[in-house]
C-alpha cells in the first residue's frame, strides 16, 4: 500500500481539519532465515518445499531446536511472524517418528482452531499417518468419539478441556497416556481471573497425565508482552525457554493518531469517533484498500458498517457489497463465511469486535482502523499487525475517543510508542479460584500429599476447609 499518497490525499479533502495530530513511521525489517539441524524429516521438508517454503525464520528453528532438548517454549514474536510453525514442525515430526504420540493444541476461539486446522492440514504430508480433529462445542456429537480415538492431534479451547476432557479422563485414556505436547496458542490471552482459572486446568491435566504415565512438553505462543516467560511458567507451573527475537520479514507500517477536530472549545466537545472512523474506512475503501475497522461493542460493529455502506452507496454501490460487519455472536457458519470472503478477497472491508483481534488469517490486509484506543498497547499492537501481514507496508490508524485516556495519548504519543507491552498477571492461587478447581481434581482423582506440586502449599489449608464444609470427604 502507498500509504503515503493516502495521507496527502486525505489532508486535501474539505473535511479534513488536521485531526493527523502523530504518524509514527515504523521501519521495515528483512528477514533472518537459519537451518534446522539436524534437518526435519525429508517427508516434512519435501511438503514444504511444495508450499513454497524453502527456508524457516531463526525464531522457528530456535524452538525446534528447544523443542528436541525437550525444554518447554514459549515464543513471544509479534503478529503474523509464523509461530505456528514453531510447534506444526516438531509435533509432526515426532507423531511420524511414533504413531502413538498425540498433541493437545488449545485455542482460545474456535474461529481459530478452524483457521489453524486448515494451516495444519497444509503441512501434513500424510493424513493417514497424522490424522487431527477439532474438538469443541460445534462439533456434532456423533463425531466426537471418532475425534478421541483417531486423532493424534486434538484443537479445542480451555473451556472444553475442563468440561469434556478432564472430567471424562476414562475415555481419554489413551489419548493422554501418549500425550507428548500441549500447545498454547495466543497465551497472553489468559491473563487475571480467566487466566488464573486457566493456570489450574492445566495442573489438573498435568495431573492426570502424570497418574497416565505421560509429560508432555509445553509450547507456548504469545503476542509481545512485557513477561513472556515469567507468564510461561506461571501459567503451566514449569519452567521455559523464552524466544522472542523476531526473524520474520517486516514490512513496515505508517501507525496514524487522529484526534477528531473540536466542536464547541468551550464544552470541549469533539466530532464524533464514529463519524471520523466511517470517513476514513470509506476513503480507504474507495480506494480498493483493504481494511478491517475495530470497534468496542457489537452495536457499533453494525453501526459503522451501516454508516459505511450507505455513504458508498451513492457513488461507489459495487464497494458498498464488499463490506460487511463480523463479531463473535454470529453463528458458526455466517462466522466462516465471513472469513473465507474476506481471505478470498471477495470482501473488501469489515467492522469487527476485538473477536479478529486474534490470529485467524483473513489474507493480506492493507489497513487497520481502531475506533477508540483497544484498552492495553499489547491490544493495540495485535489489531494493528493485523494489516500488513505479507511483508507490504502498511497502515493502522487510531481514532480517538473524547475521553482522558485517549486523549492523554493524543497529546503524548511517546507513552504509547515508547513503552513496551504490558505484562500479563495471573494468580493461581487465589483461593477464590482454586478452591473449585481442587473439587474438580478430587472427582477427577482423590487429593494426596504429593499434589502439592501442583496446587502448591496452601493445598491442605483448602482441602481441610472443603470437607469441613462438607464439599468433600477424606
Amino acid at each position: 500500500m502507498d500509504t503515503a499518497s493516502f495521507l496527502r490525499h486525505i489532508e486535501s479533502l474539505l473535511w479534513y481539519q488536521g485531526q493527523m495530530v502523530h504518524l509514527e513511521q515504523i521501519p521495515s525489517r528483512e528477514a533472518k532465515s537459519a537451518q534446522v539441524d539436524p534437518p526435519l524429516d525429508e517427508r516434512i521438508t519435501a511438503r514444504l518445499e511444495s508450499e513454497g517454503m524453502n527456508s524457516l525464520y531463526r525464531h522457528q528453528v530456535d524452538a525446534i531446536h528447544a523443542l528436541r532438548e525437550g525444554k518447554n517454549v514459549i515464543v513471544a514474536t509479534p503478529a503474523a511472524s509464523g509461530k505456528s510453525m514453531c510447534y506444526n514442525l516438531p509435533v509432526i515430526e515426532a507423531i511420524l517418528d511414533d504413531r502413538s504420540a498425540r498433541a493437545l493444541y488449545l485455542y482460545p476461539t474456535k474461529a481459530l482452531a478452524q483457521d489453524q486446522a486448515t494451516k495444519l492440514a497444509a503441512l501434513i504430508p500424510d493424513e493417514r499417518k497424522v490424522r487431527h480433529g477439532i474438538y469443541d462445542g460445534d462439533t456434532p456429537s456423533p463425531d466426537r468419539a471418532g475425534i478421541r480415538r483417531q486423532s493424534q492431534i486434538v484443537m479445542s479451547n480451555p473451556d472444553m478441556l475442563h468440561v469434556g476432557i478432564l472430567p471424562n479422563h476414562r475415555a481419554w485414556y489413551q489419548f493422554l497416556r501418549g500425550l507428548r505436547f500441549v500447545v498454547i496458542d495466543e497465551a497472553h490471552v489468559y491473563r487475571g481471573v480467566f487466566g488464573s482459572h486457566v493456570a489450574n486446568v492445566l495442573r489438573r491435566l498435568r495431573r492426570l497425565c502424570a497418574a497416565f504415565g505421560s509429560s508432555p512438553q509445553f509450547i507456548l505462543c504469545s503476542a509481545t508482552i512485557a513477561n513472556p516467560g515469567q507468564h510461561a511458567e506461571k501459567l503451566v507451573g514449569l519452567p521455559f525457554e523464552v524466544i522472542e527475537e523476531d526473524g520474520s520479514p517486516y514490512g513496515g507500517k505508517d501507525f496514524v493518531f487522529w484526534n477528531p477536530p473540536m466542536i464547541d472549545i468551550a464544552e470541549g466537545s469533539r466530532r464524533s469517533t464514529n463519524s471520523e472512523s466511517t470517513q476514513l474506512f470509506s476513503e480507504l475503501l474507495r480506494r480498493h484498500t483493504r481494511t478491517m475497522t475495530f470497534v468496542r461493542t457489537r452495536r457499533l460493529a453494525e453501526l459503522i458498517y451501516v454508516y459505511t455502506r450507505d455513504q458508498l452507496q451513492p457513488t461507489h454501490p459495487i464497494v458498498a457489497k464488499r463490506i460487511a460487519p463480523y463479531r463473535a455472536s454470529y453463528l458458526p457458519e455466517d462466522r466462516r463465511r465471513i472469513e473465507r470472503d474476506l481471505f478470498e478477497g471477495n470482501l473488501l472491508g469489515i467492522t469487527t469486535t476485538n473477536a479478529m483481534e486474534l490470529g485467524v488469517d483473513v489474507g493480506n490486509l492493507d489497513a487497520t482502523i481502531m475506533n477508540g484506543y483497544p484498552g492495553s498497547i499489547a491490544s493495540s499492537w495485535q489489531q494493528a499487525g493485523r494489516s500488513g501481514r505479507r511483508g507490504e507496508r502498511s497502515l493502522s490508524v487510531m481514532v480517538a475517543l473524547n475521553n482522558p485516556l485517549d486523549q492523554y495519548l493524543m497529546n503524548h504519543p511517546e507513552t504509547f510508542f515508547g513503552k513496551t507491552n504490558e505484562a500479563a498477571r495471573i494468580s493461581p492461587s487465589n483461593p477464590y479460584v482454586l478452591k473449585p478447581h481442587l473439587l474438580c481434581a478430587a472427582y477427577e482423582s482423590p487429593l494426596t500429599l504429593d499434589d502439592t506440586k501442583y496446587f502448591g502449599p496452601d493445598l491442605l489449608w483448602y482441602a481441610d476447609e472443603l470437607i469441613e464444609d462438607e464439599f468433600m470427604h477424606s
